[in-house]
């Protein structure tokens, strides 16, 4: 079927790339939106909008009943949910699909498996994904907790089941507080989750975080499209990526990138998804994966000159993918800084309107944005409000065309983690690539911040 409208349900510089894909795609695009992003450049732009409900996203960016009920008044033959959001809430894709509309994402049942950690851990095991050592899934009995965690060798990390973002996470070094960290990593997990449901895992010392992007077309055909090295990360929330890793070598990422697309397909994955590893010493271990587009999606169009939602959308549409692997060329070095209202020093939340603006410009230079000089940030929704994309032949290229276009960036208004990035990029470590999950909170911590 060829997709005529698409209805995107989501805000922000997501909203934006994926009108953008639709209209070099000759597909006319519907922005939803609460009464807080009214003004949202997305919105502006996009063929039609409709306002959904509150600026609260529970009653608006996550009312299902008012997002089917815009894409039927509108017409809309797809939607688009972007990242974050319903963008992996199976729940959400089935009703979409009932409804007759096309979902721009995986099949309903793979965000399922994938959404529970443990059934995803599992799948991928299955699927010959290297895995972590740790339990088969969830644990509750202390003295089968004790034996795995014996087996994996101390120390061991107790994880949630359910959700991320570092809750519901403990790590032990000894049999002694197995108990008790149990117990205080479920209670954290009903609470931020509703599921109190926890599995015990091998805790990597000093890894690094490599994420694999693969594609596949529903029906058996996937590749992969490379690695990210996401490691610069602050309370498990990432803040500056690149591609390639400056760790990984071509044999290392093709064996790792041909086990994954064989994977997905062996799974029938559809669309876009990315599976994530630790890396240590030499090797991977399957951590999660996220079954829709990253923010970072970025750093691997510009390497390998593939438009990722545009190849959703084909897909989505029922047509192959567009590139088969061999075909792929990795070339160059790119590196994406995620831009942020906060405060660059204490990370505290700095919305407000934007006084001034003026993006950097030049070769090579990407910045995906909504944001415009008048626009306000709205105070209710995710900091980011910015990703500065910078391409160069090499990383050294890249890293001196970075520090050249953040020296162009003008946000005023507000405070952004723009000097922080400027900071980044004149560490030795950093430079020398020599860096791992743990550095960013380190490096904030000899400053005096975080």
């Amino acid at each position: 079927m060829a997709i005529e409208k698409l209805l995107i349900a989501n805000r922000g510089e997501i909203a934006l790339r994926i009108h953008r894909a639709c209209h070099e795609m000759g597909i006319k695009t519907v922005a939803v939106h609460s009464t807080a992003d009214a003004d949202a450049m997305h919105v502006r732009l996009a063929d039609e909008a409709i306002c959904i409900g509150p600026p609260a996203a529970k009653d608006s960016y996550l009312n299902v009943a008012a997002i089917i009920s815009a894409a039927e008044i509108s017409g809309a033959d797809a939607i688009h949910p972007g990242y974050g959001f319903l963008s992996e809430n199976a729940k959400f894709a089935e009703i979409v699909e009932a409804h007759g509309i096309a979902f721009v994402g995986p099949k309903p049942e793979h965000i399922r498996t994938m959404g529970d950690k443990i059934e995803a851990k599992r799948t991928a095991g299955a699927l010959g994904l290297p895995l972590v050592p740790g339990s088969d899934g969830a644990i509750s009995d202390l003295e089968e907790a004790k034996a795995i965690a014996e087996k994996a060798g101390y120390p061991v990390i107790i994880k949630a089941a359910s959700g991320g973002g570092g809750r519901g996470m403990k790590v032990c070094t000894s049999p002694d507080d197995l108990e008790t960290l149990m117990q205080q990593a479920g209670s954290e997990a009903k609470a931020a989750f509703g599921d109190a449901t926890v599995y015990l895992e091998k805790y990597l010392g000093n890894p690094r975080h490599i994420e694999i992007q693969v594609f596949g077309d529903g029906k058996g055909n996937a590749i992969h499209l490379g690695e990210r090295d996401c490691s610069l990360q602050r309370r498990h929330q990432k803040v500056l990526e690149e591609a390639p890793s400056p760790i990984l070598g071509q044999a290392d990422r093709d064996r790792i990138g041909g086990i994954c697309a064989k994977a997905m397909a062996d799974m029938g994955y559809r669309g876009a998804g990315t599976i994530e590893f630790l890396w240590e010493d030499g090797e991977f271990y399957f951590i999660e994966m996220n079954t829709r587009l990253q923010v970072e999606h970025p750093v691997t169009e510009m390497i390998t000159g593939v438009d990722l939602v545009r190849e959703q959308i084909r897909i989505a549409e029922g047509k192959p993918l567009s590139v088969a692997q061999e075909d792929l060329r990795f070339t160059g070095h790119a590196i994406e800084c995620r831009i942020n209202a906060e405060d660059p020093r204490t990370f505290a939340p700095s919305p407000g309107t934007v006084t001034r603006y003026h993006v950097p410009g030049g070769m090579h230079v990407r910045v995906d944005s909504g944001l415009y000089q008048g626009y306000k940030v709205p105070p209710y929704y995710d900091s980011m409000i910015g990703k500065l994309i910078v391409y160069g032949r090499t990383r050294e290229g890249c890293i001196m065309r970075l520090k050249r276009a953040l020296q162009e960036y003008v946000i005023e208004g507000m405070k952004t983690t723009i000097p922080l990035h400027q900071a980044l990029l004149e560490d030795p470590e950093f430079l020398n690539g020599d860096y791992s999950i743990k550095w960013l909170e380190e490096w904030l911590a000899r400053d005096g911040q975080g």
